[in-house]
């Protein structure tokens, strides 16, 4: 199974990716939380019972390549796809999280456009679960002026990873601590923080939905990610992007019961893309079977197109997994 490569970053670090990525790679726990609001003209597709943004990382290639300017990002969404709201990823804008002019060109051009700021991304901040206590103590203060950048865009949470060492008791008792500590802060802005199951611990369900439970504050959920539940990796052979794509998955727990497990507490969902096949249907993953179980969950926030795709260019696979989305969303009841 493939893998976010914004993990990968993580094990091999921003510059080396980003040099790799440039031109060459180029052609109450309930998921009735806050999930931001709706705006005229906000990509609600009719009658689906969710709402559709774009995540960022699909369009990691052009965004590394400098093809596509940040500060784009959500215009080209609007242009290019009609989706009316947006998931920042911090990787694109890490310097600018405390840069209030940067923030408020980027909001105005939002709002001047009837855009939804949903969510910010945030990686390479340290590890919640780290071993060591002044580390995490550090990596919880490092998303404190995400989320106040999150809250001057307008976003309803960050996104954040629960990853550590040490066994699975071990990293899950760090991870709600710094959890807490987190949605504390967020709470006074009026945020929710929000985990996805990221590669580790993280991807096996039940854990995640553990630390949930552990957590158990209103103000912090899951983001499930329906294609990021490879739990163990085989080591890559060299540090580049071909050498982990190469990689495979050691052990991988069942999407659909991980799902099933974290959309009690999902403030929103990730729709991961690969490959799709002639009658449009992603083939790795049984979308129908996927958003019957979000209807059945009443979640009605976001769902984030997040192509990963390679046989398509970035705008096809993006244009393919909302047309996906908008199908089967409006069949399901």
């Amino acid at each position: 199974m493939k893998t976010s490569r914004r993990q990968f970053i993580q094990e091999i670090g921003f510059g080396a990716v980003a040099a790799i990525a440039a031109p060459g790679l180029f052609p109450t726990l309930s998921c009735n939380g806050p999930q931001g609001s709706a705006k005229p003209g906000d990509s609600a597709a009719t009658d689906l019972f969710f709402k559709i943004s774009l995540a960022e990382w699909s369009l990691n290639r052009a965004l590394f390549s400098g093809q596509l300017q940040h500060l784009d990002f959500p215009t080209y969404a609007k242009e290019k796809f009609g989706i009316n709201a947006v998931e920042y990823v911090n990787q694109f804008f890490m310097d600018k999280a405390k840069d209030k002019g940067y923030l408020t060109e980027l909001k105005g051009r939002c709002d001047d456009q009837g855009i939804v700021s949903v969510l910010i991304m945030c990686d390479l901040e340290g590890d919640l679960g780290d071993a060591d206590a002044a580390a995490r103590r550090q990596a919880v203060e490092n998303h404190y002026k995400w989320v106040e950048a999150a809250k001057l865009l307008g976003c309803h949470a960050i996104r954040v990873n629960a990853a550590g060492q040490g066994t699975a008791d071990e990293v899950a008792k760090r991870a709600a601590e710094s959890l807490t500590a987190l949605a504390t802060f967020a709470k006074d802005h009026d945020l929710s923080v929000i985990v996805e199951n990221h590669g580790g611990y993280s991807s096996n369900g039940a854990w995640l939905a553990g630390v949930m439970k552990a957590v158990a504050m209103p103000n912090c959920g899951t983001l499930p990610d329906t294609g990021n539940f490879c739990v163990r990796r085989s080591e890559p052979a060299e540090q580049s992007v071909e050498a982990y794509l190469a990689t495979e998955c050691l052990e991988e727990y069942d999407r659909y019961r991980g799902v099933e497990e974290l959309l009690p507490f999902a403030k929103g969902v990730s729709a991961k893309t690969y490959d799709f096949d002639e009658a449009g249907n992603e083939t790795s993953m049984d979308y129908r079977r996927i958003l019957e179980m979000v209807k059945r969950a009443d979640f009605a926030g976001y769902v984030g197109i997040e192509y990963e795709g390679h046989s398509l260019s970035a705008d096809e696979g993006i244009r393919k997994t909302k047309e996906l989305l908008v199908r089967l969303g409006s069949e399901v009841l």
